[in-house]
């Protein structure tokens, strides 16, 4: 009898970027452990090429950094690809939580934090990449459709109308529940991976910006806010 061993799975690549040099020794000591393969970067230019960003499974990059600022380099590595990015920020107030979730951040960590909350931000994202990755394709010509496992994109294996992750889960998740109305509470749960907090507008700005995306496809559909509780996927006939 011949036995196989498993073909050991690489371990995940995640770049932090982090201009603490303290902060950023003891992030790629700790993640290290946990067995990740990381790169850490200090300082990124005007003039750098984020192109070879591609090959990494996850980004943690801080926003205040001298010469150039995180939100602007996240606004640019948008623009090329969507490898998840965590940010990173002792910046805490609401509206600079908006910002970047607006340019296309995945999470935010504001600092101080501890190596615990890090970790389970990690493990969502990267959890929340992997299904999206292997999630079935269902869509035809390019256009998005409810189905059993999700939405996918046919060509690339994103959403077509150039969602970021938060907001592809958002869609995904009201497509899988159409003409039902879903909580704030349950959309935070589901979508964002945390507590709803009457005082945080994340959501709806999502909700936005995927209203927006969704109509410069043509998607036959729409997202109506129903007020003191939720929203609700109408789709048409």
């Amino acid at each position: 009898m011949i036995h196989c061993s498993p073909v050991p799975t690489p371990a995940p690549k995640i770049l932090a970027v982090e201009d603490d040099l303290l902060l950023a020794a003891h992030l790629d000591q700790h993640l290290r452990k946990r067995g990740f393969d990381v790169t850490v970067c200090h300082s990124v230019g005007y003039g750098a090429d984020l192109e070879d960003w591609r090959g990494f499974d996850l980004i943690l990059m801080d926003i205040m950094m001298p010469g150039r600022d995180g939100l602007s380099l996240l606004g640019q590595l948008r623009r090329q690809n969507r490898v998840p990015v965590i940010l990173m920020s002792a910046l805490g107030a609401e509206q600079d939580r908006i910002v970047g979730f607006s340019q296309g951040a995945d999470d935010y960590l504001p600092k101080p934090f501890s190596m615990v909350e890090m970790d389970v931000r990690i493990d969502a994202v990267l959890r929340r990449v992997a299904y999206e990755r292997s999630a079935p394709e269902c869509a035809s010509g390019g256009q998005l459709r409810p189905c059993a496992d999700g939405v996918q994109d046919m060509q690339q294996g994103q959403v077509r109308a150039g969602l970021t992750p938060v907001e592809f889960r958002l869609v995904e998740t009201l497509l899988s529940h159409p003409e039902e109305v879903l909580s704030k509470t349950f959309l935070y749960q589901r979508v964002l991976h945390r507590p709803y907090s009457q005082q945080d507008r994340v959501l709806d700005l999502h909700v936005s910006h995927v209203r927006r995306k969704l109509a410069a496809i043509g998607f036959e559909g729409r997202v109506e806010t129903v007020w003191g509780k939720g929203y609700v996927l109408r789709l048409q006939a």
